[in-house]
């Protein structure tokens, strides 16, 4: 078993710790989606073990420098996640070896998993095939133990003041993540002027949530842990390692508990958000024994549950945490579902697999399909939004594959326009108290646009050009809906400020990868215009 490790204070305060299974890397850029995050979803579990059962003993060294040369910054050095995804038999359950050869000759769409077929020869790239489904010499494994061991609480609960060490309104704060070295930035949503800038764990992932009064932002990192960060008085007060490789958390409406979804192990943990101990540990597979990685976890405020996406399983789990016991409801679906948006009710679930042509409409309360939606391509719901349309509320989508928006009438759930963009695009931002709606166009050469959609005529007003030649992405709004901040993904980026009204731009501030922002007003209160 491979055994935990305990940060301290002065190495998380100065740099990003590193981990006992994966090398900490200096990257240049953002593996978003990873190698093989997007497989196909037609292939077993066993058909992938069957063919592909060779211990990683037999693997050539040469092979194994490959690796280290071309994919261990992204996937870590032991194969156990860093930037990119786990690349170990068991979590490649939906991925044949002939579509593994291709992905890493050809690279993937809607990732920056690049393309090695200029680098490497096809027996060399076979080989790296090999490598990734070969079982490792010391099976990766995080127990309960290891999470509670890896346990540390830098200021007890009650021992910081509750009154902010500055002047702003609470509820219009930002954090911004900067991936370019690991920070983030506590930024005045007001006067746009940064208030402190500390140091976070290696690789984030999943967007920070925040308790909610606000107080709290907790963050999650590929390589498995959980901060607790209190803004006011802006330093971390515990830490815990969940996992080995993490897709997100997220809390829940009473702020008592973190729900943290994984990869590696398969599984799901419950923690009491007052100093992050772990609660319970769910094992995620099926009735039969099948494993299934989590695509990602999500609160349902008015259902007071926790509802997760499966990565190799036919269903959607959901946990209530209001009830005396824990038990997970499994709900039975057509198709995997590798993305999820709820509507504002949280009755209705949206969910799509990355490769289906169909997108699925999930009665929560009856736990059954009720719909199918003509969705082409790769809708990133996880970045859709809803705003009233013509009397009735629509919701719109990017697509990771297609350059287009779908509007989809959420009475019918019928696609009434699909607006066609510059490219495919990553996020979708807007608010209720403006006329626009805002989507990048992420992947392709014209990565540094940015669309603005007027939400009236469902026709694009106009498309913006911040940076030539540097990636325009993910937009969020201030509080009252006044501002948009966009990012400017290089490590040499930029946060933009621009009036949501004229579209002109207001304020410029360097930062190093500023992956996305958050508000505190518009998460908490689960707004209609920005990702919950």
């Amino acid at each position: 078993m491979i055994t935990s490790f305990l940060p301290n204070l002065l190495a998380h305060r100065q740099a990003a710790p590193t981990s006992s299974l994966s090398i900490i890397p200096k990257l240049n850029h953002l593996a978003l989606l990873g190698l093989f995050l997007l497989a196909p979803t037609n292939v077993a579990a066993a058909s992938a073990k069957s063919t592909h059962s060779i211990s990683e003993t037999e693997i050539p060294a040469q092979t194994k420098q490959l690796y280290k040369d071309n994919c261990a910054e992204c996937h870590g050095a032991n194969r156990t996640g860093s930037m990119g995804p786990a690349l170990l038999p068991d979590n490649l359950s939906r991925l044949r070896k002939n579509k593994a050869v291709d992905v890493i000759k050809n690279g993937r769409p809607a990732t920056q998993m690049p393309a090695f077929a200029a680098k490497l020869n096809d027996q060399q790239i076979s080989s790296l095939a090999d490598y990734v489904f070969s079982k490792p010499v010391v099976q990766p494994e995080w127990s309960l133990k290891d999470i509670e061991r890896s346990h540390v609480v830098y200021h007890p609960n009650g021992s910081l003041p509750d009154k902010p060490k500055f002047e702003a309104d609470l509820k219009n704060l930002f954090i911004v993540v900067e991936l370019g070295d690991h920070s983030a930035t506590l930024l005045n949503g007001d006067t746009f002027e940064p208030i402190h800038r500390f140091k976070t764990r290696f690789a984030l992932h999943g967007g920070p949530k925040y308790s909610p009064d606000g107080r709290y932002v907790y963050f999650a990192s590929r390589d498995g842990w959980v901060s607790k960060y209190d803004i006011y008085n802006m330093e971390f007060v515990a830490e815990i390692r969940a996992a080995i490789n993490t897709r997100n958390l997220a809390i829940s409406k009473d702020g008592k508990y973190a729900m943290v979804a994984n990869y590696l192990p398969q599984s799901l943990v419950l923690i009491d958000t007052t100093d992050l101990k772990p609660v319970k540990v769910f094992d995620v597979e099926s009735s039969e024994g099948k494993p299934s990685r989590v695509s990602a976890v999500y609160t349902a405020p008015p259902r007071n549950s926790f509802i997760a996406a499966l990565k190799d399983l036919k269903e959607v789990w959901e946990i209530p945490y209001d009830q005396g016991e824990l038990t997970v409801r499994k709900i039975p679906v057509d198709d995997y579902l590798d993305d999820f948006f709820f509507d504002q009710s949280y009755k209705h679930l949206i969910g799509a697999s990355r490769d289906s042509k169909d997108g699925q409409v999930i009665d929560l309360d009856q736990g059954k399909k009720i719909k199918t939606i003509d969705l082409a391509g790769m809708p990133h719901l996880g970045s859709g939004i809803t705003w009233q349309y013509q009397g009735k509320t629509v919701m719109a989508t990017p697509n990771l594959k297609d350059g287009q928006v779908s509007v989809i009438d959420m009475t019918t759930w019928d696609v009434i326009k699909r607006i066609k963009t510059k490219g495919p695009g990553f996020f979708m931002r807007s608010h209720q108290n403006s006329k626009y709606a805002w989507v990048d166009v992420f992947f392709g050469p014209n990565k540094d646009l940015m669309h603005v959609i007027n939400k009236e005529t469902l026709e694009i007003e106009k498309t913006l050009q911040p940076i030539p030649g540097k990636t325009a992405a993910h937009i969020e709004f201030t509080k009252n809906g006044s501002h948009a901040l966009m990012s400017i993904w290089d490590k040499d980026g930029a946060l933009i400020v621009y009036d949501a009204n004229t579209l002109k731009e207001v304020k410029r501030l360097p930062m190093k990868k500023p992956s996305g922002k958050y508000n505190v007003h518009n998460k908490t209160t689960y707004a209609t215009g920005t990702s919950h």
